[in-house]
């Protein structure tokens, strides 16, 4: 079976990691930090905070955005539940704005027309590793005086207009899940160039305690330190940040094969019937987390059998939030998307990752002609 997306780890991966096993620390120790800074700095952001996961980093940063009890948040359908449920665990509520049709990304437009008096903030996703409309979605922001918390889990190494992802917005989070652009295993990170959310990133990732003399009302000896929040214990081991260091060296080179995957698929695909390539945002660079067709939704089902029984790892990202039972029975069986169910109801994620050959891709792209043009 060839997979949508694995990750890729070699040998100095592995050592990185045993380096670490016989060494002092197994968690809370210096590559932790060492891995913030090497995140940090490829971004171009001030503070970074590594966490347990993606998860996680949307969680921390609600929190700290101060996302309460009756506040709504917009976010997009199309993406990972995550996206989402970090504003329930918060007590507040999530509200679906509807895409773009190009590309697939939150629209501006409609973020505008879910804005109440009760919204305090906005999560863009960067699907599939494409920037949202920034300026449009900053516009936004200001006018109404909304937080911007960008999930960044796909977009790792993009850049909207030159600046890199992770340095736009009050907090970008992103996922170093396997089939992402790095991988700690499980883990995640929020970027802000803001000290004081800095700060609470900080504390509600280590149970809301501190040892920071700076931050403690006052101080008894080296023994002692402070609860001053209700956190979480979303912390990340050394094993996993010498994992992500190890791998950070390989990110532009990770990022350039995505690119060139791409390309190739592109080329393939530009001028066969029946399938819609992916929208490029004039002035950005896609990171390319997934490679996204669009096939007659009358045949997405069909045409994804045959592409799996050909061992081709297909998938579908993403069925709209909404459409979950979950949400069904919270208040949101009355929502619909017009262009999230038109996305959906097509989309294909073909494979996509830096160690796939020119074979396999090949085969790939061989089977989707197939199959698309059946009939």
């Amino acid at each position: 079976m060839i997979p949508y997306g694995t990750q890729w780890i070699d040998e100095e991966d592995i050592q990185a990691v045993v380096d670490t096993l016989r060494s002092d620390y197994l968690t809370t120790g210096p590559k932790v930090e060492e891995f913030e800074q090497t995140v940090k700095e490829y971004v171009g952001a001030k503070y970074a905070v590594a966490v347990s996961n993606g998860t996680a980093a949307l969680h921390v940063a609600c929190l700290a955005a101060g996302i309460k009890e009756g506040d709504e948040v917009i976010t997009t359908p199309i993406t990972f539940a995550a996206s989402a449920n970090c504003v329930l665990y918060c007590g507040g509520m999530p509200v679906f704005a509807d895409i773009d049709r190009d590309s697939y990304n939150i629209s501006p437009q409609s973020i505008r027309e879910k804005i109440t008096q009760r919204t305090k903030a906005i999560i863009p996703v960067h699907f599939t590793g494409q920037p949202c409309q920034m300026d449009e979605i900053h516009k936004i922001a200001k006018e109404y005086n909304l937080i911007v918390i960008e999930d960044g889990a796909h977009a790792l190494g993009a850049d909207y207009k030159g600046k890199m992802i992770g340095t736009l917005s009050d907090m970008t989070t992103f996922s170093f899940h396997p089939v992402k652009h790095i991988t700690t295993g499980e883990g995640g990170m929020i970027l802000t160039n803001d000290e004081v959310l800095y700060k609470k990133l900080s504390l509600y990732r280590t149970h809301g305690i501190t040892r920071n003399e700076e931050w403690m009302e006052h101080n008894e000896g080296d023994w002692y330190y402070e609860q001053l929040e209700l956190g979480y214990n979303y912390r990340i081991t050394d094993l996993q940040c010498a994992l992500g260091i190890s791998q950070m060296k390989h990110l532009r080179e990770f990022v350039s094969r995505r690119c060139e995957i791409a390309a190739y698929y592109n080329e393939a695909f530009e001028n066969v019937k029946g399938i819609t390539i992916p929208f490029q945002l004039e002035g950005c660079h896609n990171s390319w987390h997934l490679y996204v067709i669009k096939v007659d939704p009358n045949r997405r089902k069909e045409i994804f059998d045959q592409l799996r029984a050909a061992q081709i790892g297909v998938n579908v990202h993403y069925i709209p939030i909404y459409k979950f039972p979950h949400y069904q029975k919270s208040g949101y069986a009355d929502i619909y998307s017009k262009e999230a169910e038109a996305f959906y109801s097509g989309a294909i994620s073909i494979p996509m990752y830096p160690k796939m050959t020119k074979e396999q891709q090949d085969y790939v792209i061989e089977h989707v002609i197939q199959a698309v043009s059946k009939y």
